[in-house]
């Protein structure tokens, strides 16, 4: 299966395929029977995953919340090589359901674009038919552009928009400054009128952009910047699915942790994953402290 998807080199190709074979998943041609109507007799839905920590204990959170609404969830038997692969995968009918990132998914898309403070249209609209971005939750794994809090009081900083009050020239790097969709010096400068020297991946920049999750912002020290002009791309997770594989129920299930499940949850819960707990473990210790299983 992630040969195959490594042999397809194209985005277009994958999706105009793709709406055929979901054309096909959902029914089209309507019920034969009556034999697939409610939970009991539904075949179980799919939910796949990149591999990762964050997409491995997203994914036991959707799991158990889709079960705990009397939903048939099965894990998908392979782990995806990345976030792209498995959205495709989703695409494909392979998978029912994954978690996704704003972003990344809209990258893999052809032509897709984002329309200013309104991703769930543009992703609605991006996406092939039977397909279905559901609203995302408040957590992000994307990138952040932080300052030392030694910097962050020198020059009063608390957005990058706050950047123009520095005299000194800053230097613009990080780890995960070559990521796909991190700011670069030029889209800061075009954004807010600042100049920064680029630094690459340099850890002593003075404007640091690392991912969401690395440990250096749990250590504290670090000032996270605002962003308002979206310089950042946003990469907030949510779930795509299929449109057949989850009822309203199941959707309703899923938009309850949308509020309580913010970046810094998401990063302890990979955290916690890494060091070893299952995730279905740290997905359900966490949804009932959150009151959202019993």
């Amino acid at each position: 299966m992630i040969s195959r998807l490594h042999r397809i080199h194209s985005p277009l190709g994958i999706l105009a395929l793709a709406v055929c074979s979901v054309l096909l998943l959902s029914g089209c041609g309507g019920p034969t029977g009556g034999s697939r109507a409610g939970h009991a007799e539904r075949e179980p839905a799919v939910i796949g995953t990149d591999g990762s920590a964050e997409s491995r204990v997203v994914a036991a959170i959707y799991r158990e919340l889709l079960t705990a609404a009397g939903q048939k969830v099965r894990t998908a038997d392979t782990a995806y090589t990345s976030p792209t692969h498995t959205a495709q995968a989703v695409v494909d009918g392979e998978i029912s359901i994954a978690p996704a990132y704003e972003s990344t998914m809209l990258r893999a898309l052809p032509g897709g674009q984002t329309m200013p403070g309104n991703m769930e249209a543009t992703l609605s609209m991006a996406l092939p038919p039977g397909i279905v971005a559901l609203p995302a939750a408040a957590a992000q794994r994307g990138l952040v552009v932080a300052v030392t809090k030694a910097t962050a009081d020198r020059y009063g900083l608390r957005g990058l928009d706050d950047l123009g009050a520095a005299k000194d020239r800053l230097t613009l790097g990080g780890p995960a400054s070559g990521d796909p969709g991190a700011p670069s010096a030029a889209s800061v400068k075009k954004a807010y009128g600042v100049t920064l020297t680029p630094a690459g991946t340099s850890r002593t920049a003075d404007v640091l952009v690392l991912r969401s999750g690395d440990p250096a912002l749990a250590r504290g020290g670090l000032v996270v910047l605002g962003d308002p002009e979206s310089v950042v791309p946003p990469e907030h997770v949510f779930p795509l699915i299929s449109a057949p594989a989850v009822d309203a129920t199941g959707r309703a299930a899923l938009a309850r942790v949308n509020d309580p499940l913010t970046t810094g949850q998401l990063a302890t819960l990979a955290a916690s994953v890494e060091a070893g707990e299952a995730p279905g473990k740290a997905a359900r210790t966490w949804l009932r402290a959150q009151g959202l299983l019993r």
